[in-house]
């Protein structure tokens, strides 16, 4: 009653001062209403709008989360009732106290019912996807101005995070779109990628945290705020539907708690109950749409490891005219979709409209379920403490393929004796011992946790790592002195990784494989695609070196505060007449490129010198003070050399020009990325400049990562092109696609003058336009014709193989003999009997046992003995392919220097 009487209070008194403040409207401040045909809101009309409504509402904060990657701030609006604003930093300390789990039982109770739920919405991330950021814009307007009971009671329990994903993007998107006058030739068709590097990839780098806007938003979901819903706005919804929304079809991933699956279908009951309530149809879930909670790295995805519940919708919807398509199947109501929308004319409105009540019911819900939401978030994490504290088996598919097969393999001598158990088998289950043969096994247990030593080669790369875990609100520990853990010693400053903390689930996802289910259409049937990736262990990626410790253990490890990112400690240069970078650390790259911008001479040697591999770098004495500072400010380690190796030979930076064209390449943006941040210096080259020829005059070797190249058949892969007299001239050179008839005879002919081409991917198609004797190796012979392999006996979505490496080249200087690499039904080649007479080598290449190391990997014999990348001899110049994805979204740096080897003469 008195709960009650609060409530009534409450909405008076809120309701007469709200009286008092003008709140201005979207049309007020634009000049025309949100969801109006042909029109959109930019990003510097939408932050002047937020700060404007921050100014005249006492329920609106604004803030700046971070920078963007092209300056920009990013905003975030804290909106809730005036009477919390004051306690803002109370109900944060809660959310993180509840997150964290490192509490009692008691305490959490007392401040589950203290607490406010935290709710976060976004919008704009995938910036061609304008609904979600214009929502953002009449989502803000409704909380701050309305006064209707259920507003003001959303305000009074919960606290909301209003947060911009893509700034960039929409400023980019909403200008290009609006700058035609005339609404009906008006469109979205961009001519550079809506991120400044990486485009619709921004939504994979939510582990890796390698983009700012990633890293600020990661840093505010799981080191500030840690709120217990996460809301991503994104389109376009399934062919003859509205909006597609939680839950989602299976798999799920096997390392986060249930609590995560089963508080998601509450969630989504709660949106589709209000569409339904309000009479809007063609909300689709379940199997109705692709989306599943399997892969990490998105930002509705990587919530889940850290027991969060990552809400995902997907609408239709544009300012440009649309209709909903008719797709009979979608008129049929069922589980997926119980109540279809009727095909025909979608008005922009309607889907502001549903995004808003879509809002609104996650808050309802957040309202009605304030107190469960905060102690299942605790209760997830204490899960998790205490599964890393005692042993505990993860269920993952392989365990129980196990015990199938070590029960069929028992049972076959029982079969042949006993006709009666060979023909009706066990119809109730089997012997419980088949569980205990794994399941008890300690050597199937989940770890206690991870060792990353610091003497590793690459260390530098390691602490990248651990920043990239720690960005994710991750606890980690620091040696402050030698240790021993299980008979291993281990030097000082050490990093390590514990399993007993509530974001449990993400350590085991960035160190253990993935372990994706065989999942089929039917059995004997076509393969379903895992939505992104099926594996992508982090640690695998980047090329660590870690230990997995089974038992509990202590040390003299420092704790690291929560968000604190790491570095390896400053050092001194060593004495001497010269100076040896080791080939196989990524930052030797950086310090190299330093050394020849500053007109010192750089040495490669031809053999292992002072415990360094071949390829590694000698300096001499003129490069100390570039040395002196780099050892200082990045840690880079460097030997000491009395005098110039033997065989040493000086290398000069290459005129470096990487493909990129009109629309914007994500690989190639993420390689523009990746270069920056090892200081190589490079050129865009596009389709034009290429067909005009003369390549060798401006650069010296050419880089082709990803799509681009014509395929086998001469196919095109660089989307549809413009008229030129429709777009700015300012990018009209960059129009165009690589052809078999003008742009193949100018690479030959760059290649015949010396010049080096590197491609990657899909991009080494080229290959076979050259004539090179190489032939795809996923081939069968049926009829007498050659295809490709079928899904139903060869398929490898996004996972990492095992490859062995030939590293006594120069272009794999640095490598071990074996590598872990990202493949996604990547190229494989077979090398004709006379490659090597005619200057091609292999590189890389899968050995005889299965490469599975995380992931899915369907028909893995068919990659035995397969050749993943080589190098060729072409006319005075050297063509290399690398099959697997070796710059993979900025995470493979254990393969990154297969890039780097490339880019020097």
């Amino acid at each position: 009653m008195m709960k009650r009487l609060h409530l009534i209070l409450f909405i008076v008194l809120g309701s007469i001062h709200s009286f008092g403040q003008t709140i201005p409207t979207p049309k007020d401040h634009l000049g025309f209403n949100i969801g109006e045909p042909y029109m959109l809101a930019n990003f510097s009309q939408t932050e002047a709008y937020f700060k404007k409504v921050a100014e005249a509402s006492d329920r609106v904060t604004y803030t700046s989360i971070g920078k963007t990657e092209f300056g920009k701030d990013q905003p975030m609006l804290i909106i809730t009732a005036p009477s919390n604003l004051p306690e803002l930093q109370k109900y944060k300390e809660i959310s993180q106290k509840l997150g964290r789990a490192e509490i009692s039982l008691e305490e959490a109770k007392k401040l589950s019912k203290e607490g406010k739920p935290v709710v976060w919405i976004d919008g704009g991330l995938h910036a061609n996807e304008v609904v979600g950021a214009q929502q953002l814009i009449e989502t803000l307007y409704q909380l701050a101005s309305r006064n209707d009971e259920e507003t003001l009671r959303i305000l009074d329990e919960v606290i909301i995070l209003l947060v911009h994903a893509n700034p960039d993007g929409m400023e980019i998107m909403s200008n290009w779109y609006m700058m035609n006058e005339d609404p009906a030739k008006r469109n979205k068709n961009i001519p550079v990628l809506y991120q400044k590097y990486v485009g619709h990839d921004n939504n994979r780098d939510f582990y890796m945290n390698n983009m700012k806007e990633a890293t600020n938003i990661s840093l505010q979901q799981y080191v500030e705020w840690l709120p217990q819903i996460v809301y991503n706005h994104h389109q376009s919804g399934p062919a003859g539907t509205v909006v597609a929304g939680p839950p989602y079809r299976d798999p799920f991933n096997h390392v986060f708690d249930p609590l995560i699956i089963t508080s998601l279908d509450a969630v989504g009951a709660a949106m589709i109950n209000r569409l339904h309530v309000e009479d809007k149809p063609g909300y689709t879930r379940l199997d109705g749409s692709v989306f599943s909670t399997w892969w990490n790295g998105g930002l509705r995805t990587t919530p889940y490891y850290h027991n969060m519940i990552g809400v995902l919708t997907e609408i239709v919807g544009d300012p440009s005219p649309y209709s909903i398509p008719l797709v009979p199947d979608r008129l049929i109501p069922n589980n997926g979709t119980p109540y279809p929308v009727t095909p025909g004319p979608w008005p922009f409105r309607r889907s502001i409209d549903y995004s808003v009540s879509l809002n609104y019911a996650i808050l309802n819900h957040a309202v009605r379920h304030g107190d469960e939401l905060l102690f299942n978030f605790y209760l997830m994490g204490k899960n998790s403490i205490d599964r890393g504290n005692t042993d505990t088996w993860t269920r993952y598919p392989k365990f129980a393929q196990a015990i199938q097969e070590s029960f069929e393999s028992s049972r076959k001598k029982a079969d042949a004796e006993d006709e009666d158990a060979a023909y009706y088998g066990f119809r109730s289950g089997l012997p419980i011992q088949f569980y205990d043969s794994v399941y008890q096994d300690p050597s199937k247990r989940d770890p206690r946790g991870y060792i990353i030593p610091s003497d590793q080669p690459d260390f530098y790369s390691a602490t990248k790592f651990v920043n990239a875990l720690i960005k994710s609100g991750v606890l980690v520990h620091q040696a402050q002195s030698d240790f021993t853990v299980q008979g291993k010693s281990y030097p000082k400053g050490s990093l390590i990784v514990k399993t007993a903390q509530a974001f449990r689930p993400h350590v085991l996802d960035m160190f253990e494989p993935q372990d994706h289910p065989n999942d089929f259409l039917y059995p004997g049937g076509p393969p379903i695609r895992p939505y992104d990736a099926a594996g992508w262990t982090l640690a695998f990626q980047m090329g660590i070196e870690y230990d997995r410790i089974m038992e509990g253990f202590e040390g003299p490890f420092e704790r690291i505060a929560y968000g604190q990112l790491v570095s390896p400690e400053p050092s001194t240069l060593p004495s001497g007449s010269g100076f040896l970078l080791d080939a196989r650390a990524n930052d030797s790259f950086i310090a190299v490129n330093e050394l020849l911008k500053a007109k010192v001479k750089v040495y490669r040697t031809s053999s292992a010198i002072n415990g360094l591999p071949a390829g590694s770098f000698y300096v001499p004495s003129a490069g100390r003070k570039v040395l002196e500072g780099l050892v200082k400010s990045q840690g880079v380690k460097v030997k000491s050399a009395s005098s110039q190796p033997a065989g040493a030979k000086e290398i000069k930076p290459s005129r470096i020009a990487l493909y990129d064209y009109y629309g914007g390449s994500m690989p190639s943006g993420w390689t523009r990325w990746i270069l920056e941040q090892f200081n190589f210096d490079y050129s865009l080259v596009f389709p034009q400049e290429i067909d005009a020829g003369n390549l060798n005059e401006k650069y010296d070797v050419i880089l082709f990562i990803g799509p681009g190249i014509p395929g086998s058949g001469g196919r095109y892969g660089s989307g549809g092109q413009p008229n030129p007299q429709d777009i700015p001239e300012e990018y009209r050179s960059m129009i165009g696609r690589l052809s078999l008839e003008k742009s193949v005879p100018q690479l030959k002919d760059f290649l015949e003058k010396g010049g080096q081409i590197l491609t990657v991917g899909a991009a080494t198609a080229l290959a076979y336009h050259l004539d090179l004797p190489v032939s795809n190796a996923l081939l069968e012979v049926e009829g007498g014709k050659e295809k490709s392999l079928s899904g139903e006996k060869y398929y490898i979505p996004g996972s990492i193989l095992e490859i062995q490496v030939d590293n006594s080249k120069a272009i794999t200087s640095g490598m071990g003999t074996t590598a872990n690499v990202l493949f996604n039904n990547s190229p494989v080649f077979k090398l004709a009997p006379d490659a090597a007479l005619k200057g091609i080598k292999p590189l890389a290449w899968f050995g005889t046992e299965p490469p599975l190391k995380s992931g899915w990997a369907w028909g893995q014999e068919y990659l035995k003995n397969g050749v993943a990348a080589f190098e060729a001899d072409f006319g005075k110049g050297k063509f290399y392919a690398f099959g697997p994805e070796i710059t993979f979204r900025g995470q493979s740096y254990g393969t990154f220097k297969m890039l780097f080897n490339g880019l020097y003469k």
